[in-house]
């Protein structure tokens, strides 16, 4: 038994340190105009640009084959950051600049169908069948898309509402602009 605790040990340990000298010396250099591009987006994964998350739309952008008014969550701000960092000229006449939402289930409405959690890319409804469902609020990203299948319209997007931990100063207007 100790003979083969201790085999393990250093069979294990060995190819612990292979691994981790492979991790080092086989590494491949990404592209850092992708990564500068992902730190700009929100980093909500929520799919709403019809890429699988940020990192993908990152991408997409870096080889130019979409559009730098992809991101609903990010509003005009991101577009006009990605337009600068890009040296893309931004329209921003498309980009709709909404305030935080979060989505809501009217409890008594909710027939507990499962719809809503089976769709949520970032598993932020909680329930079960024939249960009543609700969202967990630090996980929600305000994709819309549990609002779109709910049967019974008991899922809505709310603004999120203002408390002393949401509560902030607003940005002040640049010199020379008039509110």
């Amino acid at each position: 038994m100790f003979t083969a605790v201790i085999s393990l040990t250093i069979l294990g340990s060995a190819m612990g340190l292979f691994l981790g000298y492979s991790a080092r010396r086989l590494e491949v250099e990404g592209n850092p105009l992708v990564a500068e591009i992902q730190a700009i987006l929100p980093g909500s994964q929520c799919g709403q640009c019809g890429f699988p998350g940020c990192a993908g739309a990152a991408q997409a952008l870096a080889d130019r084959n979409a559009p730098i008014t992809l991101c609903p969550p990010g509003g005009r701000a991101v577009v006009q950051a990605l337009s600068l960092k890009l040296g893309i000229e931004a329209n921003l006449s498309d980009v709709k600049d909404s305030v935080p939402m979060i989505a809501e289930v009217k409890e008594e409405i909710c027939i507990g169908c499962t719809r809503c959690f089976k769709v949520c890319p970032t598993d932020a409804i909680m329930g079960a069948a024939q249960q009543i469902h609700s969202v967990f609020r630090e996980a929600c990203t305000a994709c819309g898309k549990c609002e779109e299948v709910c049967p019974t319209e008991s899922i809505k997007l709310q603004p999120i509402p203002v408390t002393l931990q949401s509560w902030h100063w607003h940005k002040p207007l640049a010199q020379g602009a008039t509110a």
